[in-house]
């Protein structure tokens, strides 16, 4: 029949909490409303390469139970179909040999891009609509509003580091942990300010220029450990964003060009080991002044993915699948779908990407917000007052095996100080 529905579910990206969610409610709703649902297998991969092997036509019965459970019953695949117009059309046609008119995605800023480009180069033939997805929280949705995942991600990020301050508390050792994040310092910020962290870094807070030393990171560690130590208090720890990697200075990041890149050419985060590299160099310095730190490092990201979601993302997913279907039953297309108080308003492709690019753009932690201040007035840092008082500097400095005037001048740059 030429006016059969015939709606494609693909996960893109990385896994997070709540996918399954989405692809329930989405095709429970579609199904009600006449739709035949296929589910595609591994996001782009299989359609590349003109392989319609993998997809699989859902039943309500296949869907109904699966919303509270973690992973991608669909799973997930990073291949890029906008590597080249061979991919795409590949793409289009083995869409189009299944009947497939209508398409939902559920991902990340790359999958986003690579659904445009299924709507723009089909002719707008297929309508397309994305649900944003990511434990980054970076897509550009209105600054209240995250995108699915994130919630469950900080949920479980903040019993792990929990856990660590606990163990740091009882074995008097620093953990230096890394957080993901590709681009935005979301996850780590949201997971340091709940957890009550010694000190959290994100990338954001560089934004007055280009590039970030290492050292300075370092220098940044090192200055809370002294403090600390100042305290009385020889324990604590510290969340990285690994968004971090990508704004070391590029003479420091081609050491890590042999690191393993996504089909999107973004370095495989995972396989950096930013934790292990501060570790090894903030202890170093500390016992080259004859002081002994115990410093164990740590990545989560992987343990936070396919948790089951928190009721939150469970509901939340549940509306953006729905919503998903009623938009694409409207007519609607080339849009990704948001839920902004208990209404579906759709945010055009169009307003998504970089009109310089062509590529989706990226939401980063805003450090002008009173959240971000909050964050910050919790932490343990350096700040101008510690320069300010003559003998707190002495006993940090006395904390640190240094003369007050070695400290300044390592450390007053962190807050605007340096000596005479």
């Amino acid at each position: 029949m030429a006016d059969k529905k015939v709606l494609a579910i693909i996960v893109g990206g990385g896994p997070a909490p709540g996918i399954n969610a989405v692809i329930s409610a989405a095709a429970i709703e579609a199904i009600n409303n006449g739709f035949e649902v296929l589910g595609v297998q591994d996001g782009f991969k299989w359609l590349i390469r003109e392989d319609a092997s993998h997809v699989r036509r859902l039943k309500i019965e296949d869907v109904s139970r699966i919303h509270l459970r973690g992973g991608s019953v669909l799973g997930t695949a990073r291949d890029n179909p906008t590597k080249s117009e061979k991919a795409t059309r590949a793409v289009i046609d083995t869409l189009r040999s299944l009947g497939v008119n209508h398409l939902v995605t559920i991902g990340g800023d790359d999958t986003a891009l690579s659904s445009s480009f299924v709507a723009e180069r089909s002719g707008h033939e297929i309508k397309v609509v994305h649900v944003p997805k990511t434990i980054d929280n970076d897509l550009p949705l209105p600054s209240h509003i995250p995108t699915f995942g994130y919630q469950t991600a900080r949920h479980v990020g903040v019993e792990l580091v929990q856990n660590l301050m606990e163990d740091a508390r009882s074995t008097k050792r620093w953990f230096a942990v890394v957080a993901m994040g590709r681009k935005a310092g979301f996850l780590a910020l949201g997971i340091g300010k709940a957890a009550g962290a010694t000190l959290t870094i994100i990338g954001e807070e560089f934004n007055d220029r280009e590039t970030v030393a290492f050292s300075d990171i370092c220098d940044i560690v090192e200055g809370a450990i002294i403090k600390r130590r100042a305290m009385g208090r020889h324990f604590g720890v510290v969340v990285l964003a690994e968004g971090l990697i990508e704004k070391l200075d590029p003479a420091e990041l081609a050491e890590l060009q042999d690191v393993e890149r996504d089909e999107h050419g973004h370095i495989r985060f995972a396989e950096v080991d930013l934790a292990r590299r501060v570790k090894v160099e903030v202890q170093g310095r500390l016992a080259a002044r004859g002081l002994r730190v115990m410093i164990t490092n740590k990545n989560i990201g992987y343990e936070l993915r396919c948790a089951d979601p928190i009721p939150f993302d469970a509901a939340y997913c549940r509306d953006l699948g729905y919503a998903a279907i009623r938009f694409l039953l409207q007519g609607g297309s080339d849009a990704m779908v948001s839920v902004q108080g208990g209404r579906m308003v759709p945010i055009a492709f169009t307003d998504i990407r970089e009109p310089d690019t062509g590529r989706t753009r990226v939401r980063m932690v805003n450090t002008d917000s009173e959240g971000y201040r909050v964050a910050r007035e919790y932490q343990i840092r350096l700040e101008p007052s510690d320069f300010e008082d003559s003998y707190w500097l002495q006993k940090l400095a006395g904390a640190g095996n240094m003369t007050p005037e070695e400290f300044r001048n390592k450390f007053g740059y962190l807050s605007g100080h340096v000596s005479a």
